[in-house]
Parts: structure tokens; C-alpha cells; sequence
């Protein structure tokens, strides 16, 4: 009977077998870093390329497409939002008609210059005192057409009007004349040009003197003729409103 208990000669033990641990984890292999130039190859070509659908520009493809009608709302605001075109109207320069040789451009009345393109019942009214009426009453007084042109007009027929103008106050009825009841001689006058400045100059004077109610209130410039002096006519150092000035020691 051979003993168990000795080893096996012809038989060899087979080598322990290596055990796994569960725990430790293997060392994995590192991963290949690509190069910036190639990741930049490989996005190009994973990416499928996309036709671009290029819309209709020109006046023919925009004209097919359907477009849709703004209501009469949105057109309001449209309106309201757009700012408003102001057309700022240039006044034409006046072309100078050749009237001739003879023509007066200029022609003077009672020490004032008369624009000879005008007519003759507004070309007065530039001498101080005559007015549209007195003009069309000393024009058919002359005989003269009331729309015939100043420059036009004879050296005869200047004389004329000239005659009737100094003498309106005897032609021309009381109503129209300018200065009624005058205090030295107590007619009717009709007062043309530097006369008129010099009666009022003389007139106030004589109020001053006599010191009545008007001569006082022109003495002290304030209204003559009843205008309130509350709220207008303010002038001076009464403007606007002073405040009081404090005092350094409070």
C-alpha cells in the first residue's frame, strides 16, 4: 500500500493561478491627441454639406412672390410713424420787364420817392398821410386811369397830382380827412408827410401845458387812452419779481 501522504513525483503541481482583484483597475490606454489640423478635417468632413437656398433678389423673383395686403390699421401707423414732408415754397426771383426809355422807375411826390412799377392808386400811399380812398379821389380828380402805371405817367401829369395832393383838404369831403377841427383855426385839415409829425409834436405840448389828463399821463409815459397798466405795458425795474435778501447774521 503506497502512502497518500507523499508527494506525487510524476505529477507536478500546476502553478497557483494569479487572482484578479476586483478593486484595482487596470490602467487603461491614454488616448491619442489629434493635432488641431486634423479635428479641423474630420468636423469638415462629418458635416454634410447643405445647398443653400439662395433667395429671389432681383425686382422679377420679388414681384412673384405673394404679398399680403396691410389692413387700415397698420397703414395709419405706417402714416403716423413716417415724418411729414414739408415743401418749403421758393419765392421766384421777378423778372425786370424793358418798359422803354421813358419809363420812371422812380418818381417823388411831396419829398418821397414813388416806385414807378406800381399803380398809380398804390404807388401814393407811399407819401405818409394819403391812403388807398384819397389816392383813387386825387387820380380821378387829374383825370388820370387809376391802374395806369407811375413810371408812365407825364411830367404834366405828375405836376397835376402834385396840385391836387396839396390840395386834398378843399377837394375831398370832411369825413375823409385826417385832422378835423384843428385847435388854433378850428377847420378841417388834411395833414400829408412831415406836417403830421409836427401838428402832434405841437398838440401834445399844448396838453402839457394846460395839464389836463392826457398831457399828464404822456409826461409820465403811461397809456394815454384808458389801457390797463396792471399787467401790460410794464417796463423798468419793476420786472419780474425781486426776492428779499437775508440778512448775513441769521
Amino acid at each position: 500500500m503506497e502512502d497518500s501522504s507523499k508527494p506525487n513525483k510524476e505529477m507536478p503541481d500546476a502553478p497557483p493561478e494569479k487572482v484578479k482583484d476586483e478593486n484595482v483597475e487596470e490602467p487603461q490606454p491614454e488616448p491619442e491627441v489629434q493635432s488641431k489640423e486634423e479635428t479641423k478635417e474630420s468636423t469638415d468632413v462629418k458635416e454634410p454639406e447643405t445647398e443653400e437656398k439662395v433667395e429671389p433678389t432681383s425686382e422679377e423673383g420679388a414681384d412673384t412672390q405673394p404679398k399680403e395686403k396691410p389692413t387700415e390699421a397698420e397703414d395709419k401707423e405706417e402714416k403716423a410713424k413716417e415724418p411729414e414732408k414739408v415743401e418749403v415754397k421758393k419765392d421766384k426771383p421777378k423778372k425786370k420787364v424793358d418798359r422803354g426809355p421813358d419809363f420812371k422807375y422812380i418818381v417823388r411826390f411831396s419829398n418821397t420817392d414813388a416806385d414807378g412799377e406800381k399803380k398809380v392808386i398804390y404807388g401814393l400811399t407811399s407819401v405818409k398821410g394819403i391812403g388807398v380812398k384819397i389816392a383813387t379821389l386825387i387820380a380821378d380828380k387829374t383825370g388820370i386811369d387809376r391802374n395806369t402805371k407811375i413810371g408812365d405817367l407825364t411830367d404834366a401829369q405828375v405836376e397835376k397830382i402834385q396840385e391836387n395832393i396839396d390840395n386834398v383838404s378843399n377837394n375831398a369831403p370832411a369825413w375823409m380827412l385826417n385832422h378835423r377841427k384843428d385847435y388854433e383855426t378850428g377847420l378841417d385839415l388834411h395833414l400829408i408827410s412831415s406836417d403830421i409829425d409836427m401838428k402832434l409834436r405841437d398838440e401834445i405840448n399844448i396838453m402839457k401845458k394846460i395839464r389836463s389828463y392826457r398831457g399828464i399821463r404822456h409826461e409820465r409815459g403811461l397809456a394815454v387812452r384808458g389801457q390797463r397798466t396792471r399787467a401790460n405795458n410794464r417796463k423798468g425795474l419793476s420786472l419780474g419779481v425781486s426776492k428779499k435778501r437775508v440778512k448775513e447774521g441769521k
